[in-house]
């Protein structure tokens, strides 16, 4: 399809090898191959202990000019977009590469209208509709920084995002579905702004039909703010260092964490790993699962598909609605080719049986990616056997909102695969696992603390207002190293397995496990749906090992099912590994990402249940409560 793509394994060897050997001449001949309205001085500036990283220093470019109008000659007529709805029942919506782009201008133009410009932050806080695309594209073409909030956080949270950019306006809807729920989102963003004062105008698209109170001189209908633009608007030059976006991901301090993309280097980065992971090709259709209001939104449905001139479908609703082959009737559907979606859907599809899964062909898939966080071995056999049917490889991702972009992955159907492994770094990217003092560990099966010692053309430059911050987090744990907060394994053939985060890692007796890797052992249990382990203070042992576990409805002796999961955890890890409480619960916390919040759970092990923290924005706050009612 590209020049960018990597054709073996071999090539993968011999370009990770000139990757290392001199990145930036490496670099430089995959940026050749995108738009330039001028080229850069230099190709890469940096250090780690500002941190101060530019790429492509002095370039001039425009995203969207990479994404759409390149395409237009060739590709005009091809599909760029493809809108699967909530209700199967309500018709999809196709645009062409001509028609997105006619759409991103309009839009574009709209938003000069009401005075955004270059610099301007806007905040997007919408449902997964198209309309959400075309405003990301359209703040990108006209230099607006787009700060994306996804439509499930709660008032609160939204404002302190849209203050914290200062945001001059927020795009919205008037209400958004989800499964078999409508929520009302204009009136959470009328209850935020009640807190903002930067914010001069909103924009609302008329999503359901609903008529909500309109602010006179600050509230405008989508459609009325398109009336009468034109379709084609230029694209404002921009600095390959400019802001693209800001994303923000939750800060241990509470405070949210504004993460900072930049134009030249993010778009070089997605669109070179959205290539080579899913081995795409020019005719093939590929969807990601995800939120755009996640960075696998922004990085894999919007700015990596796009410019690749791939086809990518944006779905509205949930997997389980209006049953749980909801995936796989639209991968029929569509003729889906590549299939990104998360560990956490995995395991709840897997909890409803394989007869949703097994009733439909799923015979145009190619590749099946999973991202957010590392898979267990159940469940990635599960997703190899019955959705890939032994045929399809499996892209295991671990990437963060802070690199941009994939790190380490399985490339498509031309590289080793490992269950519970996310494989080999992507050429360019140079891991390296430390120990406690900060020492390289050069040996294979070994583990450690993840660190890259090289930039990435996609690594976050700032935190937005707060630089010192980003240091702290990120460059101030080792010297001279990006530090991912993970700790990982590599085995004997330097593949990588992620551990969990450092702060999940547990350490008894001087014996340190990763909560990935008990939680592995005890969800390999047919009846453990899900599960997650946390550290608790041991007077002994410095720490030992509670487990939260979810079982299936058709357990009925919990005492033999907690004899089962000490056994297999002592069969797969040792007895050292051993959970010293199990205590089963109908769900466990998680972020509308699906993230699991062991901080609270590392509370409720602790006994210190008073404060924790703003539950609010949690897929769902009552499972907190069950859980410290029944701790043990």
């Amino acid at each position: 399809m590209s020049k960018l793509q990597i054709k073996s394994f071999e090539e993968y060897q011999q370009k990770y090898s000139q990757s290392v050997e001199n990145p930036e001449k490496f670099w430089e001949e995959i940026a050749e191959e995108f738009y330039w309205q001028k080229k850069w001085d230099s190709v890469l500036e940096w250090n780690f202990d500002e941190p101060k990283i530019e790429w492509f220093k002095g370039a001039k470019l425009n995203i969207t000019e990479n994404a759409l109008d390149r395409h237009l000659e060739k590709r005009g007529d091809k599909l760029a977009l493809i809108w699967e709805p909530n209700d199967p029942k309500q018709r999809f919506v196709r645009y062409t590469y001509r028609e997105l782009y006619e759409q991103v201008c309009q839009f574009a133009n709209a938003l000069k209208a009401k005075g955004i410009q270059k610099g301007d932050r806007v905040c997007i806080y919408m449902p997964m509709i198209p309309e959400l695309t075309i405003a990301v594209l359209a703040c990108a073409r006209i230099g607006a920084i787009h700060s994306v909030i996804f439509a499930g956080f709660s008032a609160t949270s939204v404002a302190d995002r849209v203050n914290d950019a200062q945001a001059k306006m927020v795009i919205t809807a008037d209400g958004l579905n989800r499964g078999a729920k409508q929520i009302p989102l204009k009136r959470l963003i009328d209850e935020a702004l009640e807190h903002c004062t930067s914010v001069e105008s909103v924009i609302v698209f008329d999503c359901l039909g609903w008529m909500p109170t309109m602010t006179e001189n600050r509230d405008y209908w989508w459609h009325d703010a398109i009336s009468g633009q034109s379709k084609s608007c230029p694209a404002e030059q921009m600095d390959a260092e400019d802001m693209l976006f800001i994303l923000y991901t939750s800060g241990s301090t509470g405070k949210p964490k504004g993460v900072v993309h930049t134009c030249g280097g993010y778009m070089v980065y997605t669109a070179y790993t959205f290539q080579n992971v899913y081995q795409y090709q020019e005719s093939d259709v590929y969807w990601c699962t995800a939120d755009i209001g996640w960075i696998t939104g922004h990085s894999y449905i919007v700015y990596g598909p796009l410019l690749s001139g791939a086809t990518t479908v944006m779905f509205e609703g949930i997997p389980t609605y209006p049953d749980p082959g909801r995936f796989w009737q639209i991968i029929d559907k569509h003729n889906v080719n590549q299939f990104l979606t998360a560990p956490t859907a995995i395991r709840s599809l897997m909890a409803f049986g394989d007869e949703h899964v097994l009733s439909y062909s799923l015979d145009s898939l190619k590749v099946l990616g999973t991202v957010g966080e590392p898979i267990n071995e159940e469940a990635w056999k599960w997703y190899y056997l019955h959705v890939g049917k032994e045929r399809c490889s499996i892209a295991d991702n671990w990437w963060q909102t802070e690199t941009g972009g994939i790190m380490i992955s399985g490339l498509g159907n031309i590289s080793p695969m490992k269950p519970s492994y996310a494989g080999y770094p992507i050429p360019g990217i140079q891991p390296v696992l430390l120990d406690q003092e900060g020492k390289e560990i050069a040996d294979n099966e070994t583990e450690g603390y993840l660190c890259i010692k090289f930039p990435w053309p996609s690594i976050l430059r700032t935190t937005w207002g707060d630089h010192e911050r980003c240091k702290l987090t990120y460059f101030s744990h080792y010297k001279g190293y990006y530090f991912t907060g993970d700790a990982a394994k590599r085995d004997e053939n330097g593949m990588y397995r992620l551990l969990g985060r450092v702060d999940d890692v547990i350490n008894v007796s001087g014996h340190r496990f990763g909560t990935a890797e008990i939680e592995n052992a005890i969800n390999t249990n047919g009846h453990v749906i899900e599960s997650a382990v946390v550290g608790y203070p041991h007077p002994v042992k410095g720490q030992s090992i509670y487990a939260f576990v979810v079982l299936d409805s058709s357990v009925e002796d919990q005492d033999m099912a907690k004899g089962e999961i000490v056994e297999t955890v002592v069969a797969e890890i040792g007895k050292i590994a051993l959970p010293e409480k199990i205590q089963f619960v109908s769900g466990l916390p998680k972020t509308r990402s699906g993230k699991i919040m062991r901080r609270i759970l590392r509370k409720i092990a602790e006994g210190d249940v008073s404060n924790l923290g703003d539950t609010s924005t949690l897929l769902d706050p009552l499972v907190v409560e069950e859980i410290v009612e029944n701790a043990l």
